[in-house]
């Protein structure tokens, strides 16, 4: 089985010695996206919600340069700074995914690259 890179400039580029997303098969695996507007690679804002948004837009646009699609995420792992957020997560989820949805993982942590309140990084699968 091949494996290889996925990257585009309309995501964040990789702040560390990692591939946006790597195809493995028909699997891609999205490395985790914090809250960076790609155009500049500043945070989009302090505030959970928004920063969440920006996640799933980065997580969006590698989706699309693998091929696939937010509908095509198989896997989710979620990591947040607090965990009062968690029903902010189940707030804005469904704007952008729909049923049945991706397995999910909620992980609390204390810090994050770049002070971010959350981070998301996802396995999509893109058939046989």
């Amino acid at each position: 089985m091949s494996r290889d890179a996925i990257a585009t400039i309309k995501a964040p580029e990789a702040i560390g010695s990692y591939s946006q997303a790597i195809r493995a098969g028909n699997s891609i695996y999205i490395s985790g996206q914090i809250p960076l507007v790609p155009e500049t690679m500043e945070m989009v804002s302090k505030n959970f919600s928004e920063q969440l948004h920006q996640v799933i837009k980065n997580l969006q646009v590698v989706a699309d340069a693998a091929g696939g699609s937010l509908n095509d995420i198989v896997k989710l792992t979620v990591y947040l700074t607090d965990l009062e957020n968690f029903s902010l997560v189940n707030e804005i989820m469904p704007e952008y995914f729909t049923a049945p949805y991706p397995a999910r993982a909620a992980v609390g942590i204390t810090q994050l690259p770049k002070d971010a309140l959350v981070e998301v990084d996802a396995v999509l699968y893109l058939g046989d």
